[in-house]
């Protein structure tokens, strides 16, 4: 009788998750709809996709890096936004497709960082990432950056259960290895951040060639095999540009930059915000932008200040963390000592940039800065009045970008060009649309 009682709670626990696991899913695409769209940016990653579909042309190129200068090579960033008209002929449906991406990796991060920190309680870890801002507000819209998050988890679960100071086995050394070649050349067709991924993996497989040379072959096979996929759509671009042309001018911006020296810290900051709930960025490029929102959006005021005063603590408290004892956490000292690397590896790679860091320059580290923070949050969750704050923070979060949302409907999301799109689409004419940037090689 028991265990049949058992078994009913839970099948209906089970239930119940995969219920609140689609109103999440659909909560985000939502979201994304309703985001920024009339971007120049976000435009032409669209305007991508959908001079693939209308013209048939192969996308040997990518997203721009310097606007009519400079592209990534490789069709993946094309395919993801145009492959979907195929399936549904509508101007939501590159949407579709991104959110199932993004939904798929955050995922599979929940379930690993549940696995990692077990004391965790598992309604934040889930609720954390899947509404956090940063991950809510930069991977659910059309733009190469946000694509990145899902080759960021991959390669980061992969790169974790390889390196031996953090390895759980929680994942299979093959798989590990093939996840991390699949998010690597993932990310280098999406956004030249790619560079920061290549010294991880050159690290993990020198890890296991340390252990033998028999588990480093094996895990190079598998990250070839990993790899393997991805790197066939970068083969057309250089087998018919050949490698100088078909780097898309890609070598041009990795340049010594003074002027990037003064970066570290704002790099560390920018690094932490992506763990905390920084909603400033979000409503608007600049402070008299978020002003002029809040002014005829009073009702997101209440809600915009409390987490913007949230994210701003959880940043400082991040910093003071790190100087922390933790007994009882095996990974800590791994895992803090991997984040302030991993803020050191980013600034060395800024000062060859041409461009100054910026969040979306990184955002492929997120995996990172979240585990580290999990990590820190870990004692204080144990604690009922630290979850019953956080449920609060957590509820505020999704009110917030639900009024966020409603108000940027009518005003900057796909539904104020739709019927552009649509016109697009329907008479296979991407140029109804828009035009691609003068000088782009695709």
């Amino acid at each position: 009788m028991r265990a049949h009682t058992s078994t009913q709670l839970t099948r209906r626990r089970l239930f119940v998750f995969v219920l609140l696991l689609c109103g999440a899913f659909l909560f985000r695409l939502g979201y994304g709809l309703c985001s920024q769209f009339r971007d120049a940016d976000t435009v032409q990653i669209y305007l991508l996709g959908l001079k693939f579909y209308t013209t048939g042309a192969w996308p040997y190129f990518g997203p721009d890096v310097l606007f009519g200068e400079v592209q990534m090579p490789g069709a993946l960033q094309a395919l993801l936004v145009g492959a979907p008209f195929y399936v549904l002929p509508l101007a939501e449906a590159p949407y579709v497709l991104l959110n199932l991406i993004s939904f798929a990796s955050l995922c599979l991060f929940a379930w690993y960082c549940c696995r990692r920190l077990p004391r965790l309680p598992r309604w934040f870890v889930w609720s954390w990432l899947l509404t956090s801002p940063w991950t809510l507000d930069l991977s659910t819209t059309i733009y190469n950056p946000s694509y990145m998050l899902a080759g960021g988890i991959l390669f980061f679960v992969g790169a974790l259960e390889t390196f031996p100071f953090t390895r759980r086995s929680l994942v299979g050394a093959h798989a590990a290895s093939a996840l991390m070649g699949f998010g690597l050349f993932w990310a280098m067709q999406l956004h030249m951040s790619w560079v920061v991924l290549a010294p991880y993996a050159l690290a993990a497989l020198a890890f296991r060639f340390a252990e033998g040379a028999r588990r480093g072959f094996n895990a190079l096979a598998w990250f070839a095999a990993g790899a393997a996929p991805l790197a066939a759509l970068l083969l057309p671009t250089y087998l018919k540009y050949g490698l100088a042309a078909g780097s898309g001018g890609t070598a041009t911006v990795v340049r010594l930059n003074a002027e990037n020296a003064t970066a570290l810290w704002g790099i560390l900051v920018r690094s932490l915000s992506f763990a905390s709930f920084e909603v400033a960025r979000f409503l608007g490029p600049h402070t008299e932008d978020r002003l002029t929102l809040l002014r005829t959006a009073p009702w997101l005021a209440p809600f915009a200040l409390f987490l913007l005063c949230v994210g701003v603590a959880q940043v400082a408290a991040l910093v003071v963390f790190w100087f922390a004892r933790r007994r009882g956490d095996a990974d800590w000292a791994a895992v803090k000592y991997l984040t302030l690397f991993n803020v050191l590896l980013l600034y060395a790679l800024f000062l060859f940039s041409t461009k100054p860091p910026q969040s979306n320059h990184i955002y492929v580290t997120l995996p990172l800065s979240v585990l580290y923070a999990f990590h820190c949050w870990e004692g204080l969750l144990a604690r009922r009045g630290w979850r019953t704050f956080a449920k609060a923070v957590v509820v505020c979060g999704i009110i917030f970008h639900a009024l966020l949302a409603a108000h940027n409907f009518s005003r900057i999301s796909i539904y104020t060009e739709r019927r552009a799109a649509q016109s697009a689409i329907d008479s296979k004419d991407y140029r109804l649309l828009g035009e691609r940037r003068p000088g782009s090689l695709y």
